[in-house]
């Protein structure tokens, strides 16, 4: 669904994204692990279109320039954007009307399951930080893409919501969407990973398939990579 090819992506003088090659496939959960400046947030920007690059980006085989791969997009930031001036249901209507969805159901449910269909009237920018996440969550899957990108999507989210993202996650999954998620939170995407690719000063330290059965953890795995200590052990790419 997602293929990543030898994107590399300069400021100046600065790499911050070297030569990168991955790809996640329907019904994978991909997650981009790595220190503060390794270059996460800069490749998936680049997903997304946000910003310019050298190499190829598809999205269900179109450049992800084009409208056809927008269309199977739907992307999370770290920081939630919304309108000030828009209620919660307003957000949803135009994303359905943009989207030509004709069926609010799924909206619905989604609202009652992150507890917003009590703010459905709320504006945007009444909404606490946390709320504006939520929100910012159910904007990109009113449409069903099929592949949703995730830039550290639990933070500052309350547990209620946090225990229904990560059951999203695992139904989306079983639905076929591919999955790509930036974090930190290790423990919150152990239960369920594919593939991880960690990333140091932009380029791919390790990359690595969950094998069940295998003992070493993603938090074991994470730690050997960015403090050098099973480095060759865990360096082995796919």
């Amino acid at each position: 669904m997602l293929k990543i090819s030898h994107v590399t992506k300069k400021y100046k003088k600065l790499v911050a994204n070297d030569d990168l090659s991955f790809a996640v496939e329907p019904g994978k959960v991909s997650i981009l692990l790595g220190p503060n400046g390794a270059g996460k947030s800069t490749i998936i920007k680049c997903i997304a279109g946000l910003l310019r690059f050298e190499g190829d980006i598809t999205i269900g085989g179109f450049a992800n320039s084009l409208p056809e791969a927008k269309a199977l997009l739907g992307y999370v930031p770290e920081m939630p954007a919304v309108y000030d001036l828009l209620t919660v249901g307003e957000h949803l209507e135009f994303i359905r009307r943009a989207y030509k969805v004709d069926d609010e159901s799924y909206t619905d449910r989604l609202l009652q399951m992150f507890e917003m269909d009590d703010k459905i009237n709320k504006l945007g920018k009444e909404l606490s930080k946390g709320m504006q996440q939520k929100l910012s969550i159910l904007c990109q899957l009113a449409h069903k893409p099929k592949l949703l990108i995730f830039d550290e999507p639990l933070v500052g989210l309350d547990p209620h919501a946090i225990r229904e993202l990560k059951l999203l996650f695992r139904e989306l999954k079983a639905d076929g969407v591919a999955i790509l998620i930036s974090t930190h939170m290790l423990d919150s995407v152990e239960d369920y990973w594919d593939t991880t690719h960690i990333l140091i000063n932009g380029k791919f330290a390790a990359q690595r398939s969950n094998v069940p059965g295998e003992k070493e953890s993603l938090e074991e795995l994470f730690f050997a990579i960015t403090e050098g200590g099973k480095a060759e052990k865990a360096g082995d790419s796919e």
